[in-house]
């Protein structure tokens, strides 16, 4: 284990996991920068209904995303952009209420902020006021300065996103950014630019795992990577490509922790095959 990983797997004072954590009080941005401060590291995982996000926030996971990845994994769509602010802050509002104690960020979708920083402000609004974040999260570096500075004075905590962003998923598709010495100036252009606007903290997304590191390194707020090495202060994961249920390939990032998709393929067959072959229900499963 290197000095840095040893450091980043022990606070130096012996101090209170962010991750795992007890109580019920929810987390806050200030618990993020401390946690960056004592060199903790923490995980972030999505989720979109209330169910999933009470076994998570059980589990002591202290970050959950409400993604606009939930475009992909549930309504299916083929990308994250035709989904819409009412969609997000109906899935944020049922997470918030099916948590206790995690800071829930809720996804700015693409069209809500792009206008410039009043558009910007006004969605976030919905995302605080109607669903109940805690943060907010949208995409952009340089680009979206202003609209962080504006959300950052008016009281709503910021996540930002730069590297592979998905919304530009059009614009430049789905690959590795920040190779080359040109990108790879650009992107800490970004981070800092995010950083000095006012973020709490940044997503890395498929950025090469020495530029994350490097990133980490200068930035104070927390870096939370997505196929952007070790080095980062958190890691975040889709929830549905962890538990294995997401059909066909998978990012090479991506580890499975299980493998939800042949348990409830597997359920689902046993369920249909009692059903037709008469031994569901039994007389346990019966009233008179």
């Amino acid at each position: 284990m290197t000095q840095l990983s040893a450091a980043r797997n022990t606070p130096a004072d012996g101090g209170k996991a962010l991750y795992g954590g007890k109580g019920t009080r929810r987390i806050t941005v200030r618990d993020i920068a401390l946690a960056k401060e004592r060199g903790e590291n923490w995980p972030m995982l999505t989720a979109y209904d209330a169910m999933t996000a009470s076994v998570f926030d059980e589990a002591g996971i202290p970050v959950i995303l409400v993604g606009d990845s939930a475009g992909n994994c549930h309504l299916g769509y083929e990308t994250t952009v035709p989904v819409t602010l009412d969609e997000m802050t109906m899935l944020s509002a049922a997470v918030v209420r099916g948590t206790q104690r995690a800071l829930i960020v809720g996804d700015l979708p693409f069209g809500s902020y792009q206008e410039g920083p009043v558009q910007a402000l006004r969605s976030a609004t919905r995302l605080v006021k109607e669903a109940g974040v805690g943060a907010v999260k949208l995409e952009g570096g340089e680009r979206s300065h202003e609209q962080i500075r504006l959300l950052v004075e008016a009281g709503i905590p910021v996540m930002a996103h730069i590297g592979l962003t998905p919304q530009s998923v059009n614009a430049m598709g789905y690959r590795v950014q920040g190779r080359g010495e040109e990108a790879a100036q650009q992107l800490l252009r970004d981070a800092k630019a995010v950083q000095d606007a006012g973020a709490f903290a940044v997503v890395l997304e498929l950025v090469p795992a020495e530029l994350a590191a490097e990133v980490t390194r200068v930035l104070h707020i927390p870096t939370v990577g997505i196929g952007a090495g070790p080095q980062t202060d958190a890691q975040v994961l889709v929830w549905t490509d962890m538990l294995g249920l997401t059909s066909g390939r998978v990012p090479k990032f991506v580890k499975q922790y299980a493998d939800l998709r042949a348990v409830m393929t597997g359920a689902a067959k046993a369920f249909a095959e009692d059903v037709v072959g008469g031994a569901f229900p039994a007389e346990e499963h019966s009233v008179h």
